[in-house]
């Protein structure tokens, strides 16, 4: 854990023991009703201290198989995809797959389950499916995990084809397929995380072809391991455990393309020394993307503790991505929801363990509906749904206009975001970028200030020097020119001040001598020294007389 991390725990210490001692003097009821307050909504300031803020998020409403109407109940429920305006729930304990929509009366309402499908060559039932998505095209991807297959299938349920176990000489010989969780990209290629293989993504072409493992995470590295294992014997070699890459727990492909791929099987001395990104963004050669502009990490909770039976950092279990590129990372730990920005600063964070709405047991997945969010529990057997608020709106209304070239909007939404919460930096921020793009950079940098938001602060001065000396260009040049001309002036001015008062002493030198140029320039720096001389002496006279 950070050092940091014991620097806030003592300080935390240190105003417990404080508030203790003035409790003891508040009557009871006021001790209870200080108790009862929890904050539901929070983010990190600058000081990387908790902040209360309003709710981003609002519950519109808790979905069990009795609000779903469902004969048979939900079983170990482990997936979400939502295509266009319809929610694919893997109902996995059931061997099912439900088709939810909205509906004004219910909320959500089932259109639609999937138990099996047509003119398949193997089974035509599942057998503990775990993931499934859309393409573009209409076609329906399910991992059907113990059935050791991907399942292409059009929307009549009419077998296309599938994806086994890759023929690849790096996987061992008893290796057995189990796919957990896939993307499908526009192109119908396929990138899946498969249980016992940490290599990376599985790539499968459009026609089934496997293409090669893709965005590996790095193996943590350390040297004292690496000397040991240098002189160890083939004994000792095979007890010890090896370093390998560390494997992901969910992915989600966004409008771009680009592949969110989150991890929760993690260490705390990883994440401080950044070895193991809890969350990355792939682009198509595996590379790390995701930007992280801000000084606060993203992973989740900074402060860990153990209350209440969880220890340890947040474990991502699940990621999505919105058109505004936030990224929402569900914490299966602790009933999290983390939303982070394009820049990797932390927008939101709320949640927790309970069985109250907006509280989860062992959320497991996690999918948006527009703006809306969607948080599936696989112990309650429930969906959560998300709205925003109108904090929430403003925000989403401010990143949105800013993105639309509409800075001046983006700005008063930001204000509006700010009277609401004076005290949540991505509004100053924001601020300042408008007025950044509105070439206001004197105000812009006012507002990067008070956030001590050095790289836009940087970006804005820089901006406006440039425009001060443009606009003060002729002052500018007229000041240079000053100073460089004055010494020289003076110099030349003193030299004529001599030149006049020894004016007497100068006559050329008889022609007679035959003198040369520079003789005769030796000549007069003689005469002109002489005449220095006796001026000086002059002046001594003058100054001896007076006293």
């Amino acid at each position: 854990m950070k050092m940091f991390r014991f620097k806030k725990l003592n300080k935390l210490g240190a105003v417990i023991a404080a508030a203790a001692i003035g409790i003891m003097s508040v009557p009871m009821a006021a001790q209870a009703s200080a108790i009862d307050h929890r904050s539901y909504t929070y983010i990190y300031d600058y000081w990387e201290d908790v902040q209360d803020c309003p709710d981003v998020y609002d519950v519109y409403g808790v979905f069990t198989s009795t609000e779903l109407q469902l004969d048979t109940k939900l079983s170990s429920p482990s997936g979400l995809f939502v295509y266009g305006d319809q929610i694919y729930l893997v109902d996995t304990g059931n061997n099912r797959i439900l088709v939810l929509e909205k509906d004004d009366e219910l909320g959500l309402k089932v259109v639609r389950t999937i138990d099996s499908i047509k003119y398949a060559p193997g089974p035509s039932t599942f057998n503990g499916p775990t993931d499934v998505a859309v393409s573009d095209d209409g076609n329906i991807f399910i991992a059907d995990k113990n059935n050791n297959r991907i399942l292409k299938v059009d929307q009549n349920l009419n077998y296309i084809m599938e994806f086994g176990l890759p023929d690849d000489s790096s996987l061992p010989k008893d290796a057995v397929f189990f796919p957990n969780k896939l993307v499908v990209d526009t192109a119908e290629r396929v990138y899946c995380i498969a249980d016992n293989i940490n290599k990376g993504l599985l790539k499968y072409e459009a026609d089934g072809t496997f293409s090669g493992f893709v965005g590996a995470t790095k193996a943590a590295y350390d040297w004292y391991d690496y000397l040991f294992k240098r002189f160890a014997t083939q004994e000792q070699l095979d007890r010890m455990q090896n370093d390998v890459p560390t494997e992901y727990d969910n992915i989600y492909m966004d409008y771009e393309g680009f592949i969110y791929a989150c991890t929760g099987k993690v260490e705390p001395d990883d994440l401080d020394a950044g070895t193991v990104d809890a969350v990355r963004r792939l682009n198509l050669l595996g590379n790390d993307i995701l930007v992280r502009n801000s000084d606060i990490p993203v992973y989740g909770d900074l402060y860990w503790g153990s209350a209440g039976g969880y220890s340890g950092p947040s474990y991502f279990s699940d990621v999505t991505a919105m058109d505004n590129d936030i990224f929402v990372c569900l914490d299966r730990n602790r009933g999290r929801l983390f939303g982070y920005d394009d820049q990797g600063r932390m927008v939101f964070a709320f949640g927790g363990n309970g069985n109250m709405d907006g509280y989860f047991r062992r959320p497991i997945a996690i999918e948006h509906l527009g703006y809306d969010l969607l948080v599936l529990d696989a112990t309650d057997c429930s969906i959560t749904y998300f709205v925003l608020t109108e904090f929430g709106q403003d925000i989403y209304a401010a990143i949105d206009l800013f993105d639309d070239g509409e800075y001046e909007a983006s700005g008063e939404a930001w204000h509006r975001v700010l009277a609401q919460d004076g005290n949540y930096d991505l509004a100053y921020i924001g601020i300042g970028r408008s007025l950044l793009r509105q070439e206001q950079y004197k105000e812009a940098m006012k507002y990067f200030e008070l956030k001590y938001d050095d790289d836009n602060y940087s970006k804005a001065f820089k901006q406006y020097r440039k425009e001060w000396v443009q606009s003060h260009l002729f002052i500018t040049i007229f000041v240079l020119l000053l100073v460089l001309m004055i010494p020289l002036s003076i110099d030349k001015y003193k030299d004529m001040q001599v030149e006049i008062a020894t004016s007497d002493v100068f006559r050329f030198p008889d022609p007679e001598d035959n003198m040369t140029r520079a003789e005769i320039k030796e000549y007069h720096k003689k005469l002109r020294q002489e005449a220095k001389e006796r001026e000086k002496a002059k002046k001594e006279a003058r100054k001896n007389s007076r006293f």
